[in-house]
């Protein structure tokens, strides 16, 4: 008998495989939703018992002792994250250290993406309290929320003036750049108006990885406690899907890379430059990378303590106890 279990991911294009079904489980009957935002909360969801979540999130529930969402050291979304840094076409700001006493957009304070991006610039010697940050949506066609999420200082860390989308602000001049990982419509066209503040993104992401020797993780896999707990296999099955998905697309993108022009020296490129398992799943492999999330938590005012890895996680992926 198979367990069923409905999981909310997002479109990333390596879990097309479980998608479409390419990868399966015997044990597992698994069916996935595909979400654009994220589940708020995992545990009390009705409609889902796994799902992505943000690390971030993740953390401040263990900080409050909800153990309602078991996390598994599987991080589904990663990313270098000096490219999503933009300003426009003719700022003169070309390095992260003139991002110093500028005003700059997010679109969530305490998001997980944007953590990292803060602790991208802290390294060049800007400190949260360097810069005037606004917290808003991206675009006209993002909807008005609360994105501060309690994390809002007068003077320091505000909303957007009048809930206004920050590209609208950034084009007048309203805001100097702004942090996103998603570009706006337009942005790779000819003439766009906006680009990104370092223009060999790619050369200080890569300095960056020799370094701290990993690749961000913004989102892991989640489960809820009580599915572990009557079926505690499930975190194994679970996590070997999501890296059987990836490597089965790997291999489909670097066979089909030329369905993209030049796409063939970038993934050669990664191949070269970046080593064997820098993606891999697993509390060992990822140790590091937890513990300076958890520590930039802390620094950044998010979190009132820097959490212990051990504290984040209970168990491996492949099920054993931390």
């Amino acid at each position: 008998m198979t367990l069923s279990l409905r999981i909310a991911l997002r479109d990333w294009d390596y879990m097309t495989p479980l998608i479409l079904g390419d990868v399966a489980s015997d044990k597992l009957d698994i069916q996935v939703d595909r979400i654009g935002t994220l589940v708020s909360h995992l545990g009390k969801s009705p409609d889902h018992e796994a799902a992505e979540i943000s690390f971030s999130r993740y953390t401040q529930l263990r900080h409050d002792g909800d153990d309602s969402v078991v996390g598994i050291p599987n991080f589904i979304m990663r990313g270098f994250r000096h490219r999503c840094i933009m300003t426009t076409r003719d700022s003169d700001i070309t390095t992260l250290g003139q991002l110093a006493g500028k005003r700059i957009g997010v679109t969530g304070w305490r998001d997980s993406g944007n953590t990292w991006t803060r602790a991208a610039i802290r390294r060049e010697g800007v400190e949260v309290k360097d810069a005037m940050w606004y917290a808003g949506r991206l675009t006209e066609a993002h909807p008005v929320t609360d994105r501060l999420d309690g994390f809002g200082q007068p003077g320091l860390i505000e909303a957007c003036p009048g809930e206004r989308p920050m590209v609208d602000l950034l084009r007048e001049g309203g805001l100097d750049a702004i942090f996103t990982p998603f570009m706006p419509d337009g942005y790779f066209e000819p003439g766009s108006p906006f680009r990104q503040v370092l223009a060999d993104f790619r050369e200080e992401e890569r300095q960056y990885f020799d370094d701290v020797g990993y690749v961000p993780g913004m989102h892991l896999i989640g489960i809820k406690a009580e599915i572990v707990a009557e079926n505690p296999w499930v975190i194994a099955e679970v996590s070997r899907l999501v890296d059987e998905s990836q490597r089965m697309w790997t291999a489909k993108r670097r066979k089909y890379a030329e369905t993209t022009p030049w796409m063939f020296e970038e993934v050669l490129k990664t191949s070269r430059e970046l080593p064997k398992g820098w993606d891999a799943s697993g509390f060992t492999a990822n140790r590091k990378m937890i513990d300076d999330f958890a520590s930039e938590l802390h620094a950044q005012g998010i979190m009132k303590r820097h959490m212990t890895p051990e504290e984040l996680f209970a168990f491996d992926t492949d099920g054993s106890r931390i």
